[in-house]
């Protein structure tokens, strides 16, 4: 097992690992801009590097400076989180060659996932059905109105590189085509430095479903059951529960069978989610792989009982899973609200600033709070606009849901502007409280007014 282990992340996911190590008996480096100097892992981690300015570029994105800092600190392994680097093969490659363990898949495993085009191309040979699209990137526009004429509209031009909802444009019509294809492959450039773009049947309406997987470098695959993500907001998510309601048993077993197919078809170690759109006929289709934890990893963790981040570690150090999928156990319901620093009443535009007092919801079985503030913290406008997640557990969906409204009402925040009372407003729903919902059903609500 590691020494010594850096989180090259910032917030709440670095808060989190730095307590998985600590129980580990493992010790910690926190990395840090010179914004985040007071942040809340920095003060928790053992040792603490400041690695450049608070433009991301030139320090959570720094590479040279994160191992810079990991090899003159002698660490043995770097835990990404998600985001900033959680995701490139260059710096997985770069920590291997300074015989650093990168605590996530392979280099080779993140390159081929990474590319949303290649990925689709992988899951359809490995026999995962995948939604309607072209075969890898399109080389033209013209190839484009071919596609849409053949599948009819709408349909979907997404980033081959892409993430975070960048990149991607719905078409309606032809005439929309020609803005959409220049806007989506300009988007794409910027913020992937890479401007290919394929093509695909718009599925309308769907649920966002993902399957967590847990992978050792041993042949070894297990999937933690199934994850809702459909309640987003320009493709980021809100609020997340688990299971997903109203899936049966066999399709639920068929879709983390499907994601191990996928996982063994890349070579894929360490934990992943394969994220899925899930029809109104009952049928899903492959969207995409994330190699790395994701932001709503506690849910899978309270319903299963496993601590992913410590799995992650495991894995990384050469050890077996130490269970097997006859042993996972769905037990009760779980969501998680986002907690985010913005402005829902002027467009959920961010709002950073300094928090005077924070009291966080406590006092019952069954509910977590994950975060990285306290009294008297910066928010920083550079980052993330989250700052925390609130995860309830209970023995059913309702019960989760009365956990929830009830810890959200006593969460209290000053100084800056949240999304409390909006995640309130879901949670009161009557349509989400009867689980009649997609991806677009935060944006209706929005275009209504209600």
């Amino acid at each position: 097992m590691f020494n010594k282990i850096l989180i090259a992340n910032r917030g709440e996911i670095a808060v989190r690992i730095i307590r998985a190590c600590r129980e580990m008996g493992i010790s910690t480096v926190a990395v840090f801009s010179e914004a985040d100097r007071d942040a809340l892992h920095t003060q928790m981690a053992d040792e603490a590097v400041c690695i450049g300015p608070a433009k991301s570029s030139e320090s959570y994105l720094n590479m040279h400076n994160i191992l810079s800092a990991a090899c003159k600190l002698n660490v043995q392994a770097i835990h990404p989180g998600f985001g900033f680097l959680a995701e490139n093969s260059v710096f997985a490659s770069m920590c291997g060659e300074c015989n650093i363990k990168f605590i996530g898949p392979e280099p080779s495993a993140i390159d081929l996932l990474g590319n949303k085009a290649k990925a689709r191309e992988l899951m359809a040979d490995a026999g995962i059905p995948v939604i309607p699209g072209s075969k890898g990137a399109i080389k033209s526009l013209d190839e484009a109105y071919a596609f849409a004429e053949e599948s009819s509209y709408p349909v979907m031009l997404k980033a081959s590189a892409g993430g975070g909802g960048k990149g991607i444009r719905v078409v309606e019509s032809k005439s929309k085509m020609e803005n959409a294809y220049l806007s989506a492959k300009n988007e794409a450039m910027a913020n992937f430095s890479d401007d290919g773009i394929y093509i695909e049947k718009m599925i309308i309406n769907p649920r966002h479903i993902e399957v967590q997987l847990l992978c050792d470098e041993h042949g070894n695959y297990l999937y933690l059951g199934e994850r809702d993500c459909s309640l987003q907001r320009r493709n980021q998510k809100l609020l997340e529960e688990a299971p997903a309601l109203g899936i049966s048993e066999e399709t639920r077993k068929q879709m983390g069978e499907a994601a191990i197919l996928g996982a063994k078809a890349a070579g894929y170690t360490n934990a992943g989610t394969i994220e899925f759109l899930y029809d109104k006929d009952g049928k899903f289709y492959f969207m995409e792989m994330n190699t790395r934890i994701q932001v709503e990893h506690p849910i899978t963790e309270m319903i299963t009982g496993i601590d992913i981040v410590k799995e992650q570690i495991r894995i990384a150090a050469g050890e077996k899973l130490s269970i097997s999928q006859k042993d996972i156990e769905i037990r009760g319901h779980s969501i998680e609200c986002r907690i985010n620093a913005e402005n829902p009443e002027k467009g959920f535009i961010p709002s950073p600033g300094k928090i005077s007092y924070v009291l966080f919801p406590s006092g019952c079985l069954g509910l977590r709070v994950d975060s990285g503030v306290y009294p008297g913290c910066e928010i920083p406008p550079f980052y993330d606009s989250m700052i925390a997640k609130v995860i309830t557990h209970g023995t059913t969906r309702q019960d989760a849901i009365e956990k929830m409204k009830r810890a959200l009402s006593e969460f209290v925040i000053n100084g800056v502007y949240t999304n409390i009372e909006f995640q309130l407003g879901l949670l009161t729903d009557e349509n989400f409280i009867e689980g009649k919902f997609d991806t677009g059903f935060i944006e209706r609500k929005l275009s209504s007014g209600n």
